[in-house]
């Protein structure tokens, strides 16, 4: 078997730094003890660049690397911000303060049914500003860290995995064909999780 097309599974401890403003490294993000990331490879579920550090390595090897933007979110690009009607974010003509502030990253769909987040920037009386750029665009990211596991994954792990991307539990149209069982049990009717 080809073990650079096979799905494997892996759980990975890190730590994940950028450059702050000072210049020092900045940690923005850290796995819990005894709660390590868990993928399975080839499916798209992480940045492709991470993945192709990580895969070869052996379970109890440590890694330490840097993606440049270009391998991780991009460059930051100031037209991702969009001034947005306010009413688009309004239910009854009322934002609700608990989701709608500046600061907070809100789930979006585009006119073609595209789903993505996006940060709001500024709240304003007729419009409301948001940074479509993912929170790390621009910035290249340092993950130090150490493999827990990494195998050949089975059947089952392949399945979950794919059902936690596309976010149904099976059947219907935008999941894989069948019965609608996977999308009814989360109220969702066929079609739901297109």
């Amino acid at each position: 078997m080809d073990t650079e097309n096979q799905n494997k599974y892996i759980s990975v401890m890190y730590k994940l730094y950028t450059d702050g403003q000072d210049g020092k490294a900045e940690l923005i993000e850290e796995t819990a003890e005894g709660d390590p990331f868990i993928f399975v490879s080839a499916l798209g579920m992480t940045l492709d660049a991470f993945e192709a550090q990580i895969v070869p390595l052996k379970e109890g090897e440590e890694f330490d690397f840097t993606l440049v933007p270009n391998d991780a979110y991009g460059d930051y690009d100031e037209a991702g911000k969009q001034a947005l009607p306010r009413n688009v974010f309004e239910i009854n003509g009322k934002l609700d303060s608990r989701f709608i502030f500046e600061g907070a990253v809100v789930p979006l769909t585009s006119g073609d049914g595209a789903r993505f987040n996006g940060t709001i920037v500024e709240i304003g009386e007729e419009k409301i500003t948001v940074d479509l750029n993912h929170p790390l665009a621009g910035k290249s990211l340092n993950f130090k860290g150490k493999v827990v596991e990494t195998r050949e994954a089975t059947n089952d792990e392949i399945r979950d995995a794919l059902n936690q991307i596309t976010g149904c539990g099976g059947g219907c149209g935008g999941c894989g064909g069948g019965s609608c069982d996977g999308c009814e049990s989360k109220g969702e009717g066929c079609g739901g999780c297109k």
